[in-house]
């Protein structure tokens, strides 16, 4: 059994839902199983229908949620070809958008909108979404069945970025999905939403839905994960910044983590960890161009000599400094630091520490008055905003003399504010000013990632980077 997860961009209009089900179709022989996202864009018009309706603006919000309403319209009459079964799904899909439509009437008389709610709303795009692609395979004689991931996929009850409880998950797995997998069924299932065990929906946040294709991978001992999306695989780089970024034939768990947790976005930060636990491999793939092989992501890559594999980066960085002359030669200093972020619930991305000071750096600031008051306690507080990290990855940077020379020759002029190097084998992180992120990676691409000599057709940069 392999897991197949179809991204917003790969099920956004009828064309791309026919190439995902011909990809679905060809994989038919290993019994896929497919998660899918919201059609391209949804989630965000869901969200931001909730949004102006609190702001009391209800007609606005009817009128972003009738836009999606034909987006959703046309793309099942594209579809679909029974008369029948086209006016069966369009008096369902009617009917749930006029429950959106009742839910930002509520909204928008109390003036209010809760996390819960948020959750509510979002989860109509995978619900939508799914229904269409299992009726169409159903019409096209593909043995499928749909099954809503809110009967398994189990979360806490913390509203947008719900934690899956794992042993629940894998139980309810074994016994609503596994028996229609045995029996050949294509499941088809919804990515990002959950729900309480109390049946409340929840979502696992942004970007959530590589987490559910992998946390059902490894429930179910797939063979394969893909995560099919708009780009041939992972690159060098962003190609909006670097568009001569090449392909990555192949990349360990631990880089392809660091990336996805630095700023690359072809994959959510947390889909490697279930598949990792797992040893199952995870594929990252293009539907709109199926036929390539894509970036393999597996726990033991076979070694290459190639130093840096990936350049990612983000932005919207604040780095905390906090220094006090009680630290040196004291115990427990650290733990007074991080209790504080444990409390507030932020997570700290990069840590560097001297005798006397320890500077960290997070990018949500929705706690950060909090944060600097209680570490105020600790010592003296300095915030530093509009930062920006650059992350070079690479397994065998450890191993290779003059990376980090090579680095700053190629930044030049560029100031750097933080580095952290050691705690992590496979990356270097550099801080730096948000305006500096952009010229920084291209430099730095440029530098790993020389072009061909003119005239030269380019060749892979050692193994697992394709050109």
């Amino acid at each position: 059994m392999i897991v197949q997860k179809f991204g917003g961009t790969s099920v956004e209009d009828a064309a791309a839902i026919n190439a995902a089900i011909r990809i679905i179709e060809r994989e038919r022989s290993r019994t896929p199983l497919v998660v899918l996202s919201a059609i391209g864009g949804a989630t965000n018009t869901l969200l931001g229908a909730a949004r102006v309706a609190q702001e009391g603006k209800y007609d606005e919000a009817t009128r972003a949620l009738n836009d999606l309403l034909e987006r959703h319209v046309l793309i099942l009459e594209n579809l679909l070809d029974s008369r029948s079964r086209i006016q069966r799904l369009l008096l369902d899909i009617r009917r749930r958008f006029e429950e959106l439509k009742h839910l930002c009437q509520g909204i928008a008389l109390l003036g209010e909108l809760t996390d819960r709610s948020l959750d509510t709303v979002a989860s109509y795009g995978e619900r939508l979404s799914t229904a269409i692609l299992a009726e169409t395979m159903d019409e096209r004689g593909l043995p499928s069945v749909l099954i809503d991931a809110r009967t398994f996929m189990v979360t806490d009850d913390r509203f947008t970025a719900a934690r899956p409880l794992f042993d629940e998950i894998d139980a309810r797995l074994r016994e609503t999905v596994a028996p229609h997998v045995s029996a050949g069924k294509i499941v088809v299932t919804q990515g990002f939403i959950g729900s309480t065990r109390k049946g409340v929906t929840t979502t696992l946040g942004r970007g959530g839905s590589d987490y559910s294709a992998s946390i059902i991978g490894a429930a179910l001992d797939a063979e394969e994960i893909q995560i099919w999306t708009d780009v041939d695989g992972v690159l060098t780089a962003d190609p909006r910044i670097c568009p001569d970024a090449r392909q990555l034939g192949v990349i360990s768990f631990r880089e392809a983590s660091e990336l996805a947790y630095f700023g690359a976005r072809v994959l959510h930060p947390s889909t490697i960890l279930p598949a990792v636990r797992k040893n199952i491999p995870v594929r990252v793939l293009n539907s709109r161009r199926p036929d390539l092989p894509g970036t393999s992501i597996t726990a033991n890559p076979p070694k290459s000599h190639v130093a840096v594999k990936s350049i990612a980066s983000k932005k919207g960085i604040t780095v905390i400094n906090i220094q006090s002359t009680r630290m040196l030669m004291a115990y427990g200093f650290l733990e007074k630091i991080f209790s504080v972020f444990n409390r507030h619930q932020t997570p700290v991305d990069l840590v560097t520490t001297s005798e006397v000071a320890v500077s960290v750096t997070i990018d949500n600031k929705d706690r950060l008055e909090e944060i600097t008051s209680d570490l105020s306690e600790v010592g003296e507080v300095a915030v530093y905003d509009h930062k920006g990290i650059v992350c070079i990855v690479g397994e065998q940077m450890h191993a290779t003399a003059g990376v980090a020379d090579r680095v700053f020759r190629a930044l030049g002029d560029i100031n750097v504010v933080m580095i952290s190097q050691g705690a992590s084998e496979v990356n270097m992180s550099l801080v730096l000013d948000e305006k500096d992120v952009v010229e920084a990676v291209k430099r730095l691409h440029r530098e790993f990632f020389p072009a061909p000599a003119p005239g030269r057709v380019a060749e892979p940069v050692g193994h697992g980077v394709r050109s």
